[in-house]
């Protein structure tokens, strides 16, 4: 398709007089398909091997025609021959048909196609949704002077197609984790919050609904299957775009999509982005960390997260950077440690009364503290991130404007309900994860031309009328 748009006269009639064929030379032709990531074509399977390259196409059409089943893919294609000749399937020659192949002998069956989707590497996916980022980064250049600089993170959950997931059918144990469903072996049982918010003393916390419970839980709900994290950008009066996604079960928690995803954005941006905007599920203190410019005051770089119940009150620091107890005193640092109890390990530090460490002083504490007189201990990570998520001005205009940020992703996420991602009808992980990569790249490549398109109207207004 790459090396087709250069001259549509190279293009044959029939595919030239079919709509279908067209709109999809315009949609997909801006991807390099010259650099895809092929696979061996030429080891001989006893029959034509399908490309990569048509079958992800493919796959876009299907996606963008809201097709619901790989069977209906197949009808689809082959009531188009000017769309599979486009696709470049191996066609099988027919002089029965004026186009010169007979299409629905040149299609694998529904169920390969679906075979396909399981087994092709993720990466092969992963490299269009590059190359959207690429070209709206080339699009946006000379119009945007900070796309990329702010982002925001969410996750969008996925239920699994499995019975367990449908309240009609009486399924025992329905929310035992210990029993996987049959219908797909790599789907997780997770809570989908409504409030990423820890329950307060007086509030149960969420548990599993059984065949006698109520529906409604007041903290969230229980599925089997997935996630798909996503980052966003914004670029005023152009639009939001997708900049990385990642697909994992539902059992893991929204942190462990934080630094996978922040490589992948990095990598396609090119540098890493200034403003980050997240709920309270990345209440952590290497998000805000990752934000920090050393040297640099707070308001050069940050994440923008809501400080969650579940790390306590909030601390005040010295210049030093050290806690300062109640009684408005700076705690030195008596010891450090490896935390290894948590997701990632870290160093910690143990922070002491400065009136009997390292030496007592005599001196009593001013506010007669309950733990007085054995004196207070707090711990805390050692990161620069753990005083920043303290001391962040929640309050500030700049922070209020960065958490805004967070529209972008529930604005793509929006989009991709539209286009089935919250239930699709597929069996498997990594099908399931190439089907969002895609789902993902089509919702930037429609961007895309929406720019293109908006450039265009503009520039055409801007000429003189005669």
């Amino acid at each position: 398709m790459h090396q087709l748009v250069q001259n549509l006269n190279c293009l044959p009639r029939f595919v030239r007089e079919s709509a279908v064929a067209m709109r999809y030379l315009h949609l997909l032709a801006p991807l390099d398909w010259a650099r895809f990531p092929e696979r061996d074509l030429e080891t001989d399977w006893g029959s034509p091997t399908v490309p990569y390259a048509s079958f992800a196409a493919a796959c876009l059409v299907k996606l963008d025609q809201q097709l619901v089943y790989m069977s209906h893919l197949r009808q689809y294609l082959a009531d188009h021959p000017g769309l599979l000749w486009l696709l470049r399937f191996p066609l099988v020659p027919s002089p029965n048909h004026s186009w010169g192949f007979d299409a629905d002998a040149s299609l694998p069956t529904a169920r390969h196609f679906t075979r396909m989707l399981r087994t092709t590497p993720n990466a092969v996916s992963q490299y269009l949704l590059d190359e959207t980022v690429r070209l709206i980064q080339a699009e946006l250049r000379s119009e945007v002077n900070d796309f990329g600089h702010a982002i925001s993170l969410d996750t969008k959950h996925i239920l699994a197609w499995v019975k367990q997931n449908n309240p009609k059918d009486y399924v025992q144990d329905r929310y035992d984790k210990g029993k996987q469903p049959a219908g797909d072996p790599d789907c997780r049982l997770g809570c989908k919050r409504r409030r990423n918010q820890r329950a307060s003393s007086k509030e149960p916390p969420p548990t599993p609904r059984d065949n006698s419970t109520p529906a409604k839980i007041s903290i969230g709900e229980y599925y089997w299957g997935y996630a798909s994290g996503v980052v966003a950008t914004k670029a005023d009066g152009w639009g939001e775009f997708v900049l990385a996604e990642l697909t994992l079960p539902f059992d893991q928690p929204d942190v462990a999509y934080f630094h996978p995803l922040m490589t992948q954005t990095e990598r396609r941006l090119g540098f890493r982005p200034n403003y980050g905007a997240f709920d309270a599920a990345f209440d952590a203190f290497y998000v805000y960390e990752h934000f920090h410019h050393d040297g640099q005051p707070l308001n050069a770089g940050f994440a923008a997260v809501p400080l969650s119940k579940r790390g306590g009150k909030r601390r005040q620091f010295d210049a030093q950077g050290l806690p300062l107890c109640e009684a408005g005193l700076a705690m030195p640092l008596k010891l450090t440690y490896i935390c290894r109890s948590t997701r990632f390990q870290h160093q910690r530090g143990r922070y002491a009364c400065p009136l009997l460490f390292p030496q007592p002083t005599g001196v009593s504490c001013p506010i007669q503290h309950k733990n007085w007189p054995k004196g207070c201990v707090t711990t805390l990570a050692t990161s620069v991130g753990a005083r920043i998520r303290h001391q962040l001005d929640r309050e500030s205009q700049i922070y209020k404007n960065i958490y805004k940020q967070r529209t972008a992703t529930e604005r793509i996420n929006s989009q991709a309900v539209e286009l089935g991602i919250e239930r699709p009808k597929l069996r498997n992980g990594q099908a399931i994860a190439n089907q969002n990569t895609l789902i993902y790249t089509l919702i930037n490549l429609r961007a895309l031309h929406r720019v293109r398109r908006k450039k265009a109207e503009r520039d055409s207004s801007n000429q003189p009328t005669r």
